[in-house]
C-alpha cells in the first residue's frame, strides 16, 4: 500500500513495513525535548511513575533547553531552572543547555535545528506545541503533554495515531514582499484553527523548493494553529546542506510514494499571495495588510521561534535601515547564534544591531521573551490597552501579557513597516 512521508517515518519507528491513517501504533523516540515550563512537571511525573531512582531511557536522546521564563527575578521561574539543573546532573544528561553558561542557546525550536537535532526521517517529541517546527527538515516532529513526555523518559516509546496528510501545493515565484508568515496566515485563515485537526500538513511545490530552511521552519511552526499534528516538507539538498553542517549523525530521507493517498489538496499561486495579518484574537482571523491599512498600533515586536531567526531580522532591517520607529519596537533574537549573526551581518556597511539601534529599536536577550507573556519583568511584555503587531505565532487574549491587550500577527516585513508609521502598514509601501 502506498504511503506518505509521515506514514513511512512512523512505520519505520514502529518496526513495520506499512501503516494506515487512523491506526494506533507504538513508536520509538529518537529525541525528546523539554524546557523550563514543562520540564519540571514532566520530571515530577517521571519520578512518580517510575520511581525516585529511575533512569531515563537514553541520556543521549534527551535534550533540555530552558528558554521561556529565564531572564527574570521571579522566584518560581528561577526555581524551575534549579529543577532542570538538578535533574540533568542526577541523570548525567549531556544535552542540557543551561542558562547563562557557554552552552546557553535560547528558543528551543530554533536551537534544536542549530544543534543538529532536526534530522530527516527521525521522530522528535517535545513538550511544546511548536515542536512541529522541525517538520521543515523531513522529520516527524510534534508537541506532547507532560504525562506523555514522562512516559517517554521512562520507556523511549509512545502510543500514537497515524495522521492523514493534507497537501498544500504552492507553485510559482514568491514576490519579494512575501514571507512564509504571510503564506501560513493565508492558509490558516482559509481552513480555520481546526481545519487540520490531528492531520499532517505537508507543503509542496516550486515555491516551497525555493524557500530557505528558515522560511520552511516558519511554515511548519504554525501548523499547530490549524490543529495539525505535524507539518512536513520533503528533505532535499538544502536540507542536507543545513544538517551536514551541524551533525554527522546518520539520517534517512523518506519521500511520498507516487500514488500516496492524501486527505485533501489545496493549491496556491505564489504570485497572487498578499501580505497577511491575523487580527485579534485568533490566528485564523485573517485580513490583508492593505485591508487593515491605517489601523492604530502602539507596539511592534519581532522575535520568537516564528519570527526571531536571522532571515527575519534581515527582512526587518531592509525596511528599518535609515528610518526611525514611531512606536516602541522590540527585537529579540531567538538564539545566541542568531544574536551573534546580527552583529556579523551587514546591510550597506552597517550591521543589523547598528541598524536597529539607529532606528530606535530595543534589543533583548535571546529567549522566548514576550511571546508567552510571563513574569512582569519579561522583556517586551505587552501591558493594559497595548495594541501590538508581532511576528509571534499566537494572539489569544493574554498571550503576550495583559488580557486587555490586542495582538496582530504579521511577517517581519509588515511589523517593521508598521513600526515606522504607528499604524498597520502594507510593506509594499517601503519595498516596492
Amino acid at each position: 500500500m502506498p504511503m506518505t512521508i509521515t506514514e513511512k517515518i512512523l512505520a519505520a519507528h514502529a518496526g513495520r513495513k506499512q501503516v494506515t491513517p487512523g491506526e494506533n501504533i507504538w513508536i520509538d523516540t529518537d529525541v525528546l525535548m523539554t524546557h523550563d515550563v514543562c520540564g519540571p512537571p514532566t520530571i515530577a511525573i517521571f519520578k512518580q511513575q517510575f520511581g525516585e531512582k529511575a533512569r531515563v531511557f537514553d541520556a543521549q536522546k534527551v535534550v533540555i533547553i530552558p528558554d521561556h521564563y529565564i531572564f527574570t527575578a521571579d522566584q518560581h521561574a528561577r526555581r524551575n531552572i534549579d529543577i532542570l539543573r538538578a535533574f540533568a546532573d542526577e541523570q548525567n544528561l549531556p544535552h542540557y543547555y543551561d542558562v547563562g553558561g557557554e552552552r546557553y542557546k535560547g528558543v528551543c525550536h530554533v536551537a534544536l535545528a542549530e544543534e543538529g537535532w532536526t534530522r530527516p526521517g527521525e521522530v522528535l517529541f517535545g513538550t511544546d506545541s511548536h515542536t512541529c517546527t522541525a517538520g521543515a527538515f523531513g522529520q516527524f516532529a510534534t508537541g506532547i503533554g507532560n504525562t506523555d513526555a514522562a512516559f517517554i523518559l521512562g520507556t523511549g516509546k509512545l502510543w500514537v495515531k497515524v495522521p492523514e496528510t493534507m497537501r498544500f501545493i504552492i507553485d510559482g515565484k514568491i514576490p519579494p514582499y512575501i514571507m512564509a508568515k504571510d503564506i501560513i496566515l493565508q492558509i490558516i485563515g482559509d481552513i480555520g484553527v481546526d481545519g487540520a485537526s490531528y492531520r499532517t500538513m505537508e507543503f509542496f511545490g516550486s515555491a516551497i523548493e525555493a524557500m530557505t530552511m528558515e522560511e520552511r521552519m516558519t511554515l511548519c511552526n504554525m501548523v499547530i494553529e490549524a490543529g495539525s499534528k505535524n507539518g512536513i516538507v520533503a528533505a532535499d539538498k538544502k536540507t542536507e546542506t543545513f544538517i551536514l553542517a551541524r551533525t554527522n549523525a546518520p539520517y534517512t530521507i523518506y519521500r511520498n510514494d507516487i500514488d500516496a493517498r492524501f486527505h485533501s489538496r489545496r493549491t496556491y499561486k505564489a504570485e497572487e499571495l498578499l501580505p497577511m495579518v491575523a487580527k485579534p484574537h485568533s490566528p485564523d482571523n485573517k485580513a490583508s495588510a492593505r485591508e487593515l491599512q491605517g489601523e492604530k498600533v502602539t507596539r511592534a515586536y519581532i522575535g520568537s521561534c516564528t519570527g526571531g531567526k536571522l532571515s527575519d531580522f534581515v527582512a526587518a532591517a531592509e525596511i528599518l535601515h535609515g528610518q526611525q520607529v514611531a512606536i516602541d519596537t522590540f527585537i529579540v533574537p531567538a538564539t545566541t547564534e542568531v544574536d551573534r549573526n546580527l552583529r556579523a551581518t551587514k546591510i550597506n556597511g552597517r550591521n543589523l544591531v547598528q541598524i536597529f539601534e539607529d532606528a530606535g529599536v530595543q534589543i533583548g536577550k535571546p529567549s522566548c521573551a514576550a511571546c508567552l507573556g510571563g513574569p512582569a519583568d519579561t522583556f517586551g511584555r505587552t501591558h493594559d490597552d497595548e495594541i501590538c503587531i508581532s511576528t509571534t505565532n499566537r494572539n489569544f487574549p493574554g498571550r503576550m501579557g495583559s488580557k486587555n491587550s490586542q495582538v496582530y500577527l504579521a511577517s517581519p516585513y509588515t511589523v517593521a513597516a508598521s513600526a515606522l508609521t504607528g499604524k498597520i502598514t502594507d510593506p509594499r509601501e517601503f519595498l516596492v
